[in-house]
């Protein structure tokens, strides 16, 4: 962002920063990490520059801005996302801004989908809303009368996105490798209304068949239990 429209001041940090937590990923199966995942934390900085405090006469967003030391982005600073509120003419924006270029589509399909983890079989459908977004796996929303819903816990756990909402999740306790394992989004955004209340697995840490097809498991930041937000 410009810094001369900023409407608050900046300040040298009051506080010592913290550790910034760092996720990074492989892009491809069998690379080494060369990327870092959205659930890597703001203090993380690719280029070299000065953390800054945000200054309003009613509070103060400690480090939550960045000048950077690079030419080509003199008089810019960037903001920490979560750090604030944010709005797209009178619409809120959530996780973080949307891309022009970044689209979901949402397809019914009357494919059958069965869903299993460790040799149990946690939903079976044949009227699963497929999901297609930009570089990320198609994913399967299905009925919740389709899910064995007494097989899962819900979880504590919640996320963002800035196309679909706010998710909630469901962990399958029976298995080492279950926590998190399944998403619903709220109803927030009416561009995401064909899934709403629909349940999602990670298709990268489950055993998916589309026809009685087993998919191979897709490689993405979120192959790992302690991945970043839903997609």
């Amino acid at each position: 962002m410009p810094e001369q429209d900023l409407l608050c001041g900046l300040a040298a940090p009051a506080l010592p920063a913290a550790v910034a937590e760092e996720h990074p990923f492989a892009v491809r199966q069998g690379e080494a990490p060369t990327s870092l995942d959205p659930g890597t934390a703001f203090g993380n900085h690719s280029c070299a520059g000065e953390e800054l405090d945000v200054v309003t006469a009613a509070v103060t967003f400690p480090r939550a801005a960045f000048r950077p030391a690079d030419p080509d982005l003199a008089g810019y600073v960037l903001l920490d996302f979560a750090a604030f509120d944010w709005l797209e003419d009178d619409e809120e924006i959530i996780g973080h801004p949307r891309d022009p270029f970044h689209r979901i589509d949402i397809r019914a399909s009357s494919a059958e989908v069965q869903v299993a983890l460790d040799g149990a079989t946690l939903a079976e459908t044949n009227g699963a809303q497929l999901l297609y977004e930009t570089l990320l796996p198609v994913r399967y929303y299905i009925p919740p009368a389709d899910v064995r819903l007494e097989l899962l816990r819900e979880s504590t756990m919640r996320s963002v996105c800035p196309y679909k909402g706010q998710a909630s999740y469901w962990s399958y306790p029976d298995s080492a490798h279950g926590r998190d394992i399944a998403w619903s989004y709220d109803e927030r955004f009416r561009d995401a209304a064909q899934i709403h209340g629909l349940i999602c697995f990670f298709n990268e840490r489950i055993d998916l068949r589309v026809n009685g097809v087993l998919q191979s498991r897709p490689v993405s930041p979120w192959s790992r239990p302690d991945g970043p937000d839903a997609r």
